[in-house]
C-alpha cells in the first residue's frame, strides 16, 4: 500500500475545510503547514461571533462591497494566518494549501508574514472572470513559490 503524500494529505484537508465554510457563493478551506505539521487552519466566512451567511441571508447571501465581493467574511487564508497569530505561532517560513488561489489582498498578507510557498487548486481568476490570478502573479513577483496543485 502507498502511502500519500503531505501535499496530498493537506490539499484534501483544505478540501474537507472547505465544507465548513457558512458562505453562499463559494466554500474555501485552507491548511498552513511548517515542516510536515499543521499550523494553523482556516476556511472563508465572517468573522466568528458574528453571523453565519447561509443562516441569516440563505438566499443571496451577505451584502457585496463596491466590487462584488462579500462584504463581511474573511478569506480562508486570512483565517488560517489569524487564528495561528491569535495563539502567537510563527508562520514565517510556513507553506499554504488553499482551495482557491490567493486574491490579490491576500497575496498581500501572505507575502507580508513571510509564508514561502503556496499550494492551491482552483483559479481565482476563472472564477471571478479574471483575465489572470492577480494574488499568484504577486506572490511570484516578490519570489513566493507557487505550485496549481493537481489532484491524483
Amino acid at each position: 500500500m502507498s502511502k500519500p503524500g503531505f501535499d496530498d494529505i493537506y490539499m484534501e484537508l483544505a478540501e474537507n475545510l472547505a465544507k465548513r465554510s457558512h458562505c453562499v457563493k463559494a466554500h474555501v478551506g485552507a491548511v498552513l503547514t511548517k515542516d510536515t505539521r499543521i499550523v494553523s487552519l482556516g476556511y472563508n466566512g465572517p468573522p466568528a461571533g458574528t453571523h453565519n451567511c447561509d443562516e441569516e441571508f440563505p438566499e443571496q447571501g451577505c451584502p457585496r462591497d463596491s466590487k462584488g465581493s462579500c462584504s463581511l467574511a474573511l478569506h480562508a487564508e486570512q483565517n488560517a494566518i489569524l487564528y495561528a497569530s491569535k495563539n502567537n505561532v510563527a508562520v514565517e517560513g510556513c507553506t499554504l494549501y488553499v482551495t482557491m488561489a490567493p486574491c490579490i489582498s491576500c497575496a498581500r498578507v501572505i507575502y507580508t508574514v513571510g509564508i514561502k510557498k503556496v499550494f492551491f487548486l482552483h483559479s481565482y481568476a476563472e472564477y471571478k472572470g479574471l483575465p489572470s490570478d492577480e494574488g499568484v502573479d504577486f506572490l511570484q513577483k516578490f519570489g513566493v513559490e507557487v505550485v496549481r496543485y493537481k489532484k491524483k
